[in-house]
């Protein structure tokens, strides 16, 4: 192992170690307490047979053999990753009952699409979804009637929301059943090209409207590599979902034995069986660091040094940015996906995917062996590409040796950058995060004179109308998770390429998230103290200095004699349902805990 790896792993074991030994035991308690159906009053066990078959009825009567699973869902029509969700459940139960046990639905959990809300009012709902969708699961798992769940869910904060959940009965084995990725559509770098064409008015909004659609075309998660297919790598690389199953298109044969392989294997690992893999024994302070280190390697969502800081607590876990910087020092940069390159994520799969990154970073020393996982003997099995044979039996072979597309996917030994470029940079603003490893490298350090707006039509007004055509740190306060529920920032991407295309030094500056998708252009984000409890972001004036080094880990903002006028950020955080997240917003901790509602130390 790399010593570095041991050091930070070690460090998050010590100061996690009260919160973590509390939550085992809990853990225990839980399992001492259920699930037993035999325990149950008649009534009780009644009300869970009620809608289920004669033949069902039967299996569930027979308590010390035979599971109920349940089903955890977020399906729904309008994230085009989930709709094929839709014909899941059946095909579980089938397969189910092919076994001798049974599945119940047991949820479905709400899931926005952030593509749809992008730059809208209901952005702002998108970050407290994750702990809504937190508490669902709970909620369907709280009946304490099964032996095991299967979770369904891909998108941004549906993974991290499920997971969440799902921890909290972390008695129980869980596994995640993905869907796949929809087929390659327009390459991202076109669609990319034709947004900053529309952003300069160059194209229409018929133009642009094709390119989109060209680009998400059919059922299938998002091709670029943001936080949703970031999700499915860690999913798998923490041993949660089968080996190789994250990539592989809805609708295929693969993907069906995939699903059916999940409900087998599901049903072979509750405490019924001798093989008992609870969710909690999987999930460890190793695990997390294995799940952080793939993140990094891939260059993946900014989103999980968010979403990773909340799941990680859920289990009673404490990691925080330190602990990402430090590994990105560490840990290689080894794929090229878009944003940080040209290639989509079937691309990736296509040279070697999720298993050949887990061999590679195990063979390097920075993913830790010594993991438990929800198949297989050991963390091994998932460095093996998986297909059908002859019989159309799912199985998995030798692990690959080489890329088979090195200008996406390269080995630890020869990857793109020595690190990773996922920074925490703190100063007398306070502390925020960068992601480099798709910004140019004489772009890593800006200084610039600070342009404050209100909000994001603020500042596409100001570029629109010319005035943003200027070396300018663009600053964005007030889009903390206090503020308005802390939305992704991404459709000022189009604006900001373009002036540093157009030879401008430009940088952003936020208490907001930006996106997993996030593009070239320096952006320090989820910064706190946020502006909306007292951080100095809020205080910056225009033409006050501003430096943000992601090389040295620096900000630091100077005020200017004069400061001219205050920029009037926030919003009245009403209509859209917005005003019924209020308590959230009060209740909410910084981004770097986890920006979360839950509050695991009370």
């Amino acid at each position: 192992m790399n010593p570095e790896i041991e050091r930070i792993t070690r460090r998050i074991r010590e100061r996690s170690a009260t919160h973590r030994d509390r939550y085992l035991a809990l853990m225990a308690q839980m399992r001492r307490k259920g699930p037993q159906r035999d325990a149950m009053s008649c009534t009780n066990l009644a009300h869970v047979m009620a809608s289920k078959s004669e033949s069902d009825k039967m299996i569930l009567r027979q308590t010390e053999q035979n599971a109920n699973i349940g089903i955890v869902s977020a399906y729904n029509e309008i994230l085009s990753a989930h709709q094929p969700y839709g014909s899941y459940p059946e095909q579980i139960r089938r397969a189910m009952a092919r076994q001798g046990h049974v599945a119940q639905f047991a949820a479905g959990v709400p899931a926005m699409c952030d593509g749809v809300t992008q730059g809208q009012p209901g952005m702002e709902l998108s970050l407290f979804s994750r702990d809504v969708i937190a508490q669902a699961t709970a909620v369907a798992l709280t009946h304490n009637i099964f032996d095991g769940a299967l979770c369904m869910g891909i998108c941004d904060k549906i993974v991290p929301g499920l997971l969440t959940g799902a921890l909290r009965f972390g008695h129980l084995p869980v596994i995640f059943v993905p869907a796949g990725p929809m087929p390659s559509g327009l390459p991202n770098s076109e669609k990319a090209a034709v947004r900053q064409r529309y952003a300069r008015g160059e194209i229409g909004r018929d133009e642009l409207l094709e390119a989109e659609v060209e680009s998400y075309h059919s059922p299938g998660t998002c091709t670029f590599y943001g936080t949703a297919n970031s999700n499915q790598v860690l999913m798998e690389v923490m041993g949660l979902q089968l080996p190789g199953s994250s990539f592989v298109n809805p609708g295929t044969e693969v993907r069906d034995a995939f699903t059916e392989k999940a409900c087998q294997q599901i049903t072979s690992v509750t405490d019924l069986s001798n093989d008992y893999r609870p969710l909690h024994d999987v999930v460890s302070e190793k695990t997390i660091v294995n799940a952080m280190a793939a993140l990094l390697a891939t260059g993946g969502s900014t989103n999980h040094s968010i979403h990773l800081v909340a799941i990680a607590r859920a289990a009673g876990i404490r990691i925080d940015w330190e602990d990402f910087h430090e590994l990105s020092r560490v840990v290689p940069l080894m794929t090229r996906l878009y944003p940080n390159g040209e290639a989509d994520i079937n691309a990736f799969e296509k040279a070697g995917g999720v298993a050949f990154l887990m061999r590679e970073l195990l063979g390097h020393g920075v993913m830790h062996e010594d993991v438990n996982v929800m198949f297989g003997e050991s963390i091994h099995d998932y460095t093996k590409p998986a297909g059908l044979d002859e019989a159309g039996r799912l199985v998995w072979h030798r692990s690959r040796l080489a890329s088979a597309d090195t200008s996406c996917l390269r080995s630890a030994d020869d990857p793109f950058e020595a690190d990773s470029g996922l920074y925490r940079v703190e100063g007398n603003l306070g502390r925020a995060m960068v992601k480099t490893s798709s910004v140019p490298k004489e772009n890593w350090c800006i200084e610039a004179p600070a342009r404050v707006f209100a909000d994001q039509q603020a500042l596409l007004a100001a570029y629109e109308a010319g005035e943003l055509n200027l070396d300018a740190v663009v600053v964005l306060p007030g889009q903390g998770p206090a503020g308005n529920g802390m939305p992704e920032l991404h459709k000022l991407m189009p604006a900001l390429a373009n002036l540093q295309a157009d030879g401008y030094r430009v940088a952003l500056l936020t208490d907001g998230r930006l996106s997993g998708a996030s593009g070239k252009v320096l952006s320090a984000i989820h910064l706190h103290p946020e502006a909306v409890r007292g951080g100095a972001i809020g205080r910056i004036r225009n033409g006050d200095w501003i430096r943000i080094d992601a090389t040295a880990g620096e900000m630091h903002w100077e005020a200017a004699d004069d400061h001219g006028s205050a920029a009037h950020w926030g919003r009245a955080n009403e209509g859209l349902g917005r005003e019924l997240f209020r308590v959230f917003r009060q209740q909410v901790t910084h981004a770097e805990a986890g920006a979360t509602i839950f509050r695991w130390d009370d």
